[in-house]
């Protein structure tokens, strides 16, 4: 089998925000040869690949020149994106993110090659809301790339209703490494707290607050009980000013909760030390909701897959492509969005009946497994990209 070489187009390779974009990658099949450019690194030591061409390993003056060039609209994409098509002989170029895909237009026609975009949330619910131009941008973008690929049906409806034909759209779900994530179904025989994890960036449509409401409420049905609760959130804000309040928010319900030592912050964290903490806890709790400007997870986030994959019972909201991941009663309990009420009541019933978990959680596993495993969803990448490279013998195949 001929090798297919496809460059993936990102800004950043890469945030801890971002693991799934490395997992796309590796889970690929040995007849894909991947390539990443990008203008910067981070984390390589975590996720690093073979072939990675950043922008900024180059000429400084050069670097300097190119983010002139995009800053003041005389080019969009990255200025070194065509080199390393040409030189790598691409045969297909997959960008990561919409309003990306949209940057790299000219770029995947200079070099003639098929153009694949994914988008994953707030490049489809929030940027165009912020940013009407982006609405006729998107129009451009869908006439002109062959496929654009979404995390779950929920997405995929959104994407078609922003104009890009049905045929064009593909659900494809994202991958995790199940083989790193050791299942061990979560037990606890009544001593000692229960344990409650939360991890994500402090945006509001991670839905915190909400949680941290939940969790109050839980812990005063608990103190009843003379159970202890203890709480780990993971993450923190970015320096942007939406982030900020809303960790101001964060803070504010975690004092009204009363929660003092019962509940620890652990900030921006590596990822092993996120797979380390979720081993150490009970739950998963991630009430993601629509936010007010207009940001949402668009599909799931990835974090939910990972939780549910190593055994942990998880609560989540009916919030955008979730309920594809979490099954209601199999890998966990969904309420809905802004409701701290129900989801004390899924976090109260799972502290009551704590033989419920390994059921629940056997069904989940059984669940990603077949639709979410990384090496699965690598191969259905490759076959995606093999249908855009040959519409005809895949067409009749």
């Amino acid at each position: 089998m001929s090798t297919t070489r496809v460059v993936h187009s990102s800004p950043v390779w890469l945030p801890q925000t971002q693991t799934w974009m490395h997992t796309q990658a590796q889970g690929l099949p040995a007849s894909v040869e991947s390539h990443v450019a990008c203008e910067t690194t981070q984390n390589l030591d975590q996720f690093g690949l073979p072939h990675i061409h950043a922008l900024a390993q180059g000429s400084k003056l050069y670097h300097l020149w190119d983010r002139l060039m995009r800053g003041l609209g005389l080019r969009h994409h990255l200025g070194h994106l065509p080199r390393v098509l040409k030189q790598v002989g691409a045969d297909l170029l997959h960008s990561h993110f919409g309003h990306i895909g949209w940057t790299n237009l000219r770029a995947a026609r200079r070099q003639k090659i098929p153009h694949v975009v994914t988008y994953y949330g707030q490049d489809l619910s929030y940027l165009p809301r912020q940013q009407p131009a982006w609405r006729n941008r998107y129009r451009d973008l869908f006439a002109q790339v062959q496929r654009v690929l979404c995390e779950g049906p929920h997405m995929a409806r959104c994407v078609v209703a922003m104009g890009c034909p049905q045929h064009k759209v593909q659900v494809h779900h994202l991958g995790v490494d199940l083989g790193a994530l050791g299942f061990e179904p979560r037990q606890w025989d009544g001593t000692g707290p229960v344990r409650v994890l939360m991890a994500g960036t402090f945006t509001e449509k991670k839905g915190f607050p909400d949680a941290i409401k939940a969790l109050a409420l839980m812990k005063e049905r608990l103190v009843k009980d003379r159970v202890d609760l203890a709480v780990t959130l993971i993450g923190d804000a970015s320096p942007h000013l939406r982030n900020q309040e809303e960790k101001r928010r964060i803070l504010a319900a975690i004092d009204e909760g009363g929660f003092g030592d019962s509940i620890t912050l652990l900030g921006y964290q590596p990822y092993a030390r996120l797979l380390q903490e979720a081993y150490e806890h009970h739950l998963f709790l991630s009430p993601s909701v629509h936010a007010e400007d207009g940001d949402t997870e668009g599909g799931a986030p990835v974090t939910i897959i990972e939780m549910a994959a190593t055994g942990m019972p998880v609560v989540s909201t009916r919030h955008c492509d979730i309920p594809e991941v979490i099954l209601q009663d199999v890998g966990g309990l969904l309420a809905d969005e802004h409701s701290p009420d129900q989801l004390a009541e899924h976090l109260i019933r799972l502290a009551e009946n704590p033989e419920s978990w390994e059921p629940m959680a056997t069904a989940a596993r059984r669940h990603l497994e077949q639709h979410y495993d990384m090496h699965r969803q690598g191969k259905t990448l490759a076959g995606i990209y093999r249908s855009v490279l040959e519409p005809e013998s895949t067409a009749g195949s």
